[in-house]
């Protein structure tokens, strides 16, 4: 199923301050790696070693949920506030390379952490595309 937030950001009846493609492209990652990191903290606490996997779900939860905030934070465009997004948004890659680096230590053995790491590598790198074009 295509995503909806290309359509609905084409819809909005005002202007938006930020690049709509780059912006969609944000909003998809940001709820591609919370939903990533969500289940790979919930496949870690399945896994015999659970106990060696605490910071990594610690991370993933974080992360999960820096990233489902930014999400619908600029899915909201009425009131506009650029230094909110733009923190957010820092705050969000942030957390995402912190992610990646903690799933990429045990993307060895745990296919789950491998899968998180590249959505909170795309999710990182959507989050500073978007950074650049707010001025």
């Amino acid at each position: 199923m295509p995503s909806t937030t290309r359509p609905m950001l084409e819809t909005y009846p005002k202007s938006i301050n930020l690049d709509r493609a780059k912006l969609a492209a944000a909003v998809d990652a940001l709820n591609d790696c919370a939903q990533a990191c969500t289940a790979c903290a919930d496949a870690c606490l399945s896994e015999d070693m659970v106990a060696e996997l605490t910071k990594c779900i610690r991370t993933n939860l974080d992360c999960a949920d820096i990233c489902a905030t930014t999400a619908r934070v600029l899915s909201r465009h009425t009131g506009y506030d650029a230094t909110i997004s733009r923190t957010l948004l820092e705050a969000c890659a942030t957390a995402c390379r912190s992610c990646g680096d903690e799933c990429a230590a045990h993307a060895d053995k745990h296919e789950h952490c491998r899968i998180c790491a590249d959505a909170c590598r795309a999710c990182e790198q959507a989050c500073r595309d978007l950074l650049a074009t707010i001025s």
